[in-house]
């Protein structure tokens, strides 16, 4: 968008997020005055600043290694393991760092789905993660050795033309290294040898990976002039009418249901035209749950919205008004808000509520997705296509919200009326303030507060309260980040 770098003085460029040159050199001087450090508020505007991420996506076999190998990129234990296949977890998509480099990683973890077998199992996996992905790090056993399953993938991926990083897991000293060579025969290229668990040969395998990572994702958000349609994930959990949804809008039966899931797949990408603007929807029915099959498919389900979502610059999620708001809708919900994406609710099947549901219909949306009152909301019915001209609307206001941006000025001004109405708790005997801020990128909005001392959570929420009723911001989250500064006499 209005993303702007300025050379420093030894010929190096500063991301400046979204702030302008001149705006930029008045903000350095105001944070100058304040006694922060230069080169500590240029990092916190170059990493509040950024744009989307580009994704790696870590596909494979089960039991190779996979989230081992998440958990050793993102520097922490949060991708579940264990010694056997069918670890379900809810979330799929982390953020990792290496090298001053950002970047997401899509865990495809190792559910095997007996039912429809391990190959089949394996490339629904892969594909979905593959479907987000600016690169690939295609994950070997090499005590094991290049299985049929492996050569399925190695055909997905070479279909799907991505880079790939091939790592040869599991060798432990350099006996193994003599193993991880026979991996040539793959045709991926240079097999990396990793041991995932010891953190052996991992900062090597990170390299490659950041050579194959684009800086930016590769496709880039359509926006008004700029060409390209606008990108809508229509996400929700099973079975709640995504699919009847997408034809009513397309006027037309566009998408085929499948009962089996993760096998056949809907095509993805619908080209839609609405309120006489041409919509690309990123679709993700298609993914319905037996009861023999329910852990998987709602495994499945999570992998292919994280796609979805990661495609799309809004999304819409689907919540069956007839049924009570399970953890399943506040998770797809919580995804879309993690992956900073624009939100609109849409509550089908409303035709067909009486008086006693839609009154607690509103208390559970008051108490469950409260969190996301700022959400645009549409009531509509899939079937009979009530209040389908509704949706445009609060697509587009989401969209606005989302890439609203506050000059730094005005934003100054708003924070220093807030912090003498409202100042921040006293604790142990200290007041912090927040001294200023400027707005360091949109999509969504980011912004970057210096403060004299620790904000607490609390005043933050309050901060971002505030920020919505004085600026809107209809639609999409909020991100907030602050740094402190140091002791003056650590200055000196």
């Amino acid at each position: 968008m209005n993303e702007h770098t300025q050379p420093g003085a030894d010929g190096s460029e500063h991301d400046h997020g979204a702030l302008g040159d001149a705006e930029y050199a008045q903000f350095m001087e105001l944070a100058a005055e304040e006694g922060f450090d230069t080169a500590d508020v240029e990092g916190a505007i170059e990493e509040a600043g950024h744009g989307p991420l580009p994704v790696l996506a870590v596909v494979g076999r089960p039991n190779v290694g996979k989230s081992t190998l998440v958990n050793r990129i993102i520097g922490r234990r949060e991708a579940v393991v264990e010694d056997k296949p069918g670890v379900t977890r809810d979330r799929v998509t982390y953020e990792a760092e290496w090298s001053g480099r950002r970047f997401k990683v899509v865990d495809t973890g190792g559910w095997e789905q007996d039912v429809l077998g391990i190959d089949a199992s394996v490339a629904a996996q892969a594909e979905y993660a593959i479907e987000a992905a600016d690169a690939v790090v295609f994950v070997v056993d090499s005590t094991v050795g290049a299985t049929d399953t492996d050569q399925a993938v190695v055909r997905l991926l070479r279909k799907a033309g991505k880079p790939v990083v091939l790592c040869a897991n599991k060798v432990d000293g350099p006996s193994g290294e003599a193993d991880a060579s026979y991996l040539w025969s793959l045709g991926l290229g240079e097999p990396h040898p990793v041991s995932a668990l010891h953190g052996r040969g991992t900062g090597d395998m990170l390299d490659a990976v950041l050579e194959a990572l684009p800086e930016a994702p590769q496709e880039t958000f359509g926006a008004a002039g700029l060409g390209g349609p606008r990108r809508i994930a229509l996400i929700g959990r099973p079975n709640v009418g995504k699919s009847s949804l997408l034809n009513k809008v397309a006027g037309e039966e566009r998408v085929v249901v499948n009962e089996i899931a993760g096998t056949t797949r809907d095509p993805v990408d619908e080209m839609i035209e609405l309120g006489g603007t041409t919509w690309k929807f990123v679709d993700t029915a298609g993914i319905r749950k037996r009861v023999h099959l329910q852990q998987g498919a709602d495994y499945y389900a999570s992998l292919r919205t994280a796609a979805a979502v990661e495609k799309a610059e809004v999304a819409v999620v689907l919540l069956d008004a007839a049924d009570a708001i399970s953890v399943q809708d506040q998770r797809i919900v919580t995804m879309a808000v993690e992956a900073g994406r624009a939100l609109v609710l849409a509550y089908n099947k409303w035709d067909t509520l009486d008086e006693e549901r839609r009154y607690y219909l509103e208390r559970e949306i008051e108490t469950e997705l409260g969190q996301v009152a700022w959400a645009p909301r549409v009531n509509v019915s899939a079937r009979t296509g009530r209040h389908m001209e509704k949706l445009v609307p609060a697509i587009e206001t989401a969209l606005a919200g989302w890439e609203t941006r506050v000059p730094t000025g005005r934003l100054n001004a708003f924070l220093g009326e807030l912090v003498a109405s409202h100042p921040h708790p006293v604790r142990g005997g200290k007041q912090p303030r927040i001294l200023f801020g400027t707005q360091a990128g949109t999509r969504p909005p980011r912004f970057v507060l210096f403060a004299s001392g620790f904000i607490e959570h609390g005043y933050r929420r309050y901060v971002e309260r505030r920020l919505r009723e004085e600026f809107g911001f209809e639609g999409t989250p909020i991100h907030i980040s602050v740094r402190v500064r140091e002791k003056r006499s650590r200055k000196k």
